[in-house]
């Protein structure tokens, strides 16, 4: 305790140098923390994904390749199936080209949302299947837009033309739905597939996939394998995929996210472990008169030595702590586009071990410099050993 007021003195005299060694540190750990809680919530949106619920696309393509509608029969007709349902997907513009609403096309039959993962009111769902013109639609779009129960809206499909050759559509609002997919759309609305098709100019009777749940979690491997050898001799064939697979499926197509974050985070580290490397060796050459007075009053090597660690620590935890705790509070910003981020105590740990880490390996050569200088020689103007 008797040497605090010598190492806090030692950490503020060169407060321009302290600062900037503090930002540097603070902002590598605040870069640490971020990535670390951005790889915990892709994590977590994978495991989160449900493995039960199996969406059948063109083999081709997700997207640009649809399937025709009749196959949703034989779909139906596997053993172990539960629901399996038609999905078609838009976009749409509201009041300005800007404004753009996901569109998803889905048939109001008994038992449909168990082919999702949306969660809906019993009286909403009951409006939704009453109605040809009914509208489901997020909390983030009725936020956003004042939409509400009863409302008549109008929108712009582009892409989507009406037999008669306009792009205006027009649905009522009956309720507000969630969606608990960790990858689902905020800004989605839920329509009549059944309306959507009959008034749509063309694509009739086709679907960009079918989801289908099952009866059991344990046979969603085997009800995939199934749909799949069932269309394997057709001009449509499929691939069965589960929420889970599709979310990996995409992580992979970026590469190796976790390489990529250690590579990140590992570049960081030895950038800042060279600069204050550097700027810590500059420091003590600047102080060689004052640590050849103390250890002229009787500091030993050891004590110099570590006095200089004692300071450096002092600062680097300090500052990985605050870049730690900016991220804690940033991370919270990101889950409107990736549900999960957080900061696992794990991450906190692992960031205060590599400040001390790297402080302790950023000292080491000055401390050692320090602890080895030969007083005669300091007080002669010579310098460090």
């Amino acid at each position: 305790m008797k040497f605090l007021p010598l190492i806090w003195s030692g950490v503020w005299r060169k407060p321009g140098r302290l600062v900037l060694t503090f930002l540097q540190v603070s902002v590598a750990f605040l870069l640490f923390g971020v990535l670390q809680g951005l790889k915990t919530g892709i994590e977590h949106a994978v495991a989160a994904a449900r493995a039960d619920l199996l969406i059948v696309h063109s083999r081709l393509s997700l997207i640009m390749q649809p399937l025709p509608l009749g196959l949703l029969d034989q779909i139906r007709s596997i053993p172990g199936v539960k629901v399996a349902i038609p999905v078609e997907l838009s976009s749409a513009i509201y009041q300005s080209p800007s404004e753009r609403i996901g569109i998803v096309a889905v048939s109001p039959e008994a038992g449909w949302p168990a082919a999702f993962t949306f969660t809906v009111a019993p009286d909403a769902l009951a409006a939704f299947r009453n109605s040809r013109t009914a509208m489901l639609v997020t909390d983030a779009v009725a936020e956003k837009y004042g939409w509400k129960s009863g409302d008549h809206i109008p929108l712009i499909m582009p892409e989507i033309a009406r037999r008669d050759g306009s792009t205006s559509w027009a649905f009522d609002v009956v309720g507000i739905y969630s969606d608990s997919d960790v990858g689902g759309g905020r800004y989605n609305v839920l329509i009549s597939y059944p309306y959507y098709d009959e008034a749509r100019a063309s694509g009739k009777g086709n679907v960009n996939h079918f989801n289908v749940a099952v009866v059991d979690p344990g046979l969603a491997v085997t009800v995939a394998d199934s749909i799949d050898r069932l269309f394997n001799n057709s001009s449509h064939q499929t691939k069965t995929e589960s929420l889970r697979e599709l979310a990996q499926s995409q992580m992979q197509s970026i590469g190796d996210f976790d390489f990529l974050i250690r590579a990140v985070i590992g570049a960081v580290l030895a950038a800042l472990l060279f600069s204050t490397t550097t700027l810590m060796i500059h420091s003590i050459r600047e102080r060689t008169p004052e640590f050849a007075v103390i250890k002229t009053v009787g500091f030993t090597d050891r004590t110099v030595f570590v006095l200089v660690l004692a300071e450096t620590l002092l600062v680097f935890v300090g500052a990985a702590l605050s870049g730690l705790a900016l991220a804690t509070l940033a991370l919270p910003l990101g889950r409107m586009f990736v549900l999960g981020l957080a900061m696992p105590g794990a991450v906190v740990v692992l960031g205060t071990g590599l400040a001390t880490l790297v402080a302790v390996l950023s000292a080491s050569v000055p401390a050692a410099l320090a602890a080895r200088l030969r007083v005669a020689a300091a007080l002669a103007g010579e310098g460090t050993a």
